[in-house]
């Protein structure tokens, strides 16, 4: 019996598929489909007897009549499992679009605060380099022409006809330049004396009272020309200006020819 009870639970489980799917496609009733299981079993027994498989077919009807319920209990539970699963499933794809969007709106939020940061910092850039913008150029007279000098003494010569002056950091009116930043400073000074006699032209420039560098010009006759430069590092105060050395003149006019000028090479 136990055997007979063993060969149907094989052929059930053989044929379960086939049995359930004739089931829930045409709607069989458990009649018809113990009798398919049935004919299934004689198919696959051709060697026995008519009286042998008319034994056989009833003894598996009624066993298998004994397992349907089971096999439907399983079914049942089965299809609570994959009930189950499919809800488990469905929230979980709720949850990864929640967070999804959660992660989308948490990257936008960044990419605006990047985006209003890195124009922040571009503005703050743009404006410490709009204060590290610092250049000068100017001529001595402010119009028409004429001599500066002789003095007896050296003075610091106030070149008034002003070209450039980014950042104001050049006086035109004492003529000095002072420092507003640390940092590595390009000079320079041209000079011109025109006349008949034999007279040098001489001009220093100065840093904190201290001559560097000379320009100095000197023939016979006729007109003298005369340039120099240096680049300097200054601390923020330190003053630059051009000096007229005591008993020489300097001339200039409308061509412009007597000249002070700099600018900040790079802050430190």
């Amino acid at each position: 019996m136990k055997m007979k009870s063993l060969v149907c639970i094989l052929l059930l489980l053989e044929t379960f598929a086939f049995a359930v799917q004739q089931q829930v496609d045409v709607g069989l009733s458990k009649n018809e489909i113990i009798q398919q299981l049935s004919s299934e079993n004689r198919r696959q027994n051709p060697t026995q007897t008519d009286t042998g498989r008319t034994e056989t077919s009833t003894d598996n009807q009624q066993n298998c009549q004994l397992t349907f319920s089971d096999i439907h209990a399983a079914l049942r539970e089965l299809t609570a499992i994959v009930t189950e699963q499919k809800a488990n499933i469905r929230a979980l794809e709720t949850q990864l679009k929640e967070q999804q969007t959660f992660i989308l709106e948490e990257l936008n939020n960044k990419i605006e605060e990047i985006s209003n940061l890195t124009l922040s910092q571009v503005e703050q850039l743009r404006k410490e380099n709009k204060d590290r913008q610092i250049a000068f150029s100017a001529s001595l007279m402010q119009s028409g022409g004429g001599h500066t000098g002789p003095f007896t003494t050296d003075i610091t010569l106030t070149y008034r006809n002003v070209f450039t002056n980014i950042g104001n950091a050049y006086n035109p009116i004492t003529g000095i330049f002072t420092a507003p930043l640390k940092g590595v400073y390009m000079f320079r000074i041209s000079l011109y004396a025109n006349g008949n006699q034999a007279t040098p032209s001489t001009v220093y420039i100065i840093k904190n009272g201290e001559r560097l560098v000379v320009a100095h010009g000197y023939q016979a006759g006729g007109a003298v020309n005369s340039s120099n430069g240096v680049v300097l590092l200054l601390e923020v105060g330190d003053v630059v200006y051009v000096s007229l050395r005591s008993g020489k003149w300097i001339y200039d006019d409308s061509n412009n020819h007597s000249t002070f000028s700099g600018y900040l090479l790079f802050p430190l």
